[in-house]
Protein backbone atom coordinates (compact mmCIF):
# COMPACT_ATOMS: atom_id res chain seq x y z
CA UNK A 1 0.00 0.00 0.00
CA UNK A 2 1.26 3.49 -0.99
CA UNK A 3 -0.26 6.67 0.46
CA UNK A 4 -0.03 9.92 -2.19
CA UNK A 5 -0.75 13.42 0.03
CA UNK A 6 -0.24 16.10 -2.25
CA UNK A 7 -0.62 20.08 -1.21
CA UNK A 8 -2.38 21.80 -3.94
CA UNK A 9 -1.80 25.24 -4.69
CA UNK A 10 -4.32 26.68 -7.56
CA UNK A 11 -3.78 29.77 -9.45
CA UNK A 12 -6.29 32.75 -8.21
CA UNK A 13 -9.33 32.92 -9.97
CA UNK A 14 -9.29 29.49 -11.77
CA UNK A 15 -10.92 27.61 -8.52
CA UNK A 16 -14.13 26.26 -10.89
CA UNK A 17 -11.98 25.22 -13.50
CA UNK A 18 -10.05 23.35 -10.82
CA UNK A 19 -12.91 21.73 -9.59
CA UNK A 20 -14.19 20.61 -12.66
CA UNK A 21 -11.11 18.79 -13.31
CA UNK A 22 -11.51 17.19 -9.97
CA UNK A 23 -14.97 15.81 -10.86
CA UNK A 24 -13.37 13.66 -13.41
CA UNK A 25 -10.49 12.83 -11.62
CA UNK A 26 -11.46 12.00 -7.91
CA UNK A 27 -13.52 9.19 -9.61
CA UNK A 28 -11.43 7.55 -11.31
CA UNK A 29 -8.95 6.29 -8.38
CA UNK A 30 -11.19 3.76 -7.17
CA UNK A 31 -10.60 2.25 -10.46
CA UNK A 32 -7.07 1.51 -9.93
CA UNK A 33 -7.40 0.15 -6.15
CA UNK A 34 -7.15 3.37 -4.29
CA UNK A 35 -8.96 5.13 -2.77
CA UNK A 36 -9.25 9.33 -1.81
CA UNK A 37 -8.85 9.15 2.56
CA UNK A 38 -8.59 12.79 2.84
CA UNK A 39 -9.74 16.06 0.86
CA UNK A 40 -9.26 18.98 3.11
CA UNK A 41 -9.88 22.60 2.24
CA UNK A 42 -7.81 24.61 4.78
CA UNK A 43 -8.56 27.79 5.34
CA UNK A 44 -6.51 30.43 7.61
CA UNK A 45 -8.22 29.54 11.29
CA UNK A 46 -7.06 26.19 10.71
CA UNK A 47 -3.58 26.84 10.69
CA UNK A 48 -1.37 26.37 14.00
CA UNK A 49 2.03 27.03 12.79
CA UNK A 50 3.43 27.33 9.15
CA UNK A 51 6.73 27.60 7.42
CA UNK A 52 5.07 27.39 3.81
CA UNK A 53 2.18 28.89 1.99
CA UNK A 54 -1.11 27.12 2.80
CA UNK A 55 -2.49 25.19 0.39
CA UNK A 56 -5.98 25.68 -1.35
CA UNK A 57 -6.73 21.89 -0.86
CA UNK A 58 -5.05 18.70 0.78
CA UNK A 59 -5.36 14.75 -0.61
CA UNK A 60 -4.43 12.40 0.61
CA UNK A 61 -4.94 9.22 -1.51
CA UNK A 62 -4.03 5.82 -1.33
CA UNK A 63 -3.27 2.89 -4.03
CA UNK A 64 -2.79 -0.64 -3.33
CA UNK A 65 0.55 -0.40 -5.29
CA UNK A 66 2.74 1.66 -7.01
CA UNK A 67 1.66 0.21 -10.21
CA UNK A 68 -2.07 1.04 -9.53
CA UNK A 69 -0.92 5.04 -9.02
CA UNK A 70 0.77 4.54 -12.47
CA UNK A 71 -2.32 3.10 -13.84
CA UNK A 72 -4.47 6.01 -12.65
CA UNK A 73 -2.37 9.00 -13.62
CA UNK A 74 -2.44 7.03 -17.58
CA UNK A 75 -5.98 6.70 -17.72
CA UNK A 76 -7.55 8.21 -20.92
CA UNK A 77 -10.10 9.73 -19.50
CA UNK A 78 -8.44 11.36 -17.10
CA UNK A 79 -5.71 12.66 -19.86
CA UNK A 80 -8.50 14.06 -21.87
CA UNK A 81 -9.30 16.87 -18.77
CA UNK A 82 -5.57 17.43 -17.98
CA UNK A 83 -5.47 20.79 -19.92
CA UNK A 84 -7.72 21.42 -17.19
CA UNK A 85 -5.54 21.00 -14.35
CA UNK A 86 -2.75 22.74 -16.11
CA UNK A 87 -4.67 25.87 -16.81
CA UNK A 88 -5.83 26.01 -12.67
CA UNK A 89 -2.96 24.61 -10.68
CA UNK A 90 0.31 26.60 -10.14
CA UNK A 91 2.26 23.70 -8.48
CA UNK A 92 1.81 20.89 -5.93
CA UNK A 93 3.95 19.27 -3.87
CA UNK A 94 3.30 15.66 -3.81
CA UNK A 95 4.79 13.23 -0.99
CA UNK A 96 4.88 9.50 -1.14
CA UNK A 97 4.95 7.33 2.10
CA UNK A 98 3.77 4.11 3.25
CA UNK A 99 2.20 3.32 6.55
CA UNK A 100 4.14 2.81 9.68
Amino acid sequence: MIYITQLIYVIEGKETVFHKFEEVAIPLIEKYNGQLLLRVRPDATAMIEASIESPYEIHVVSFATEKDFDNFKQDEERKKFLHLKEESIRSVLMIKGEKI
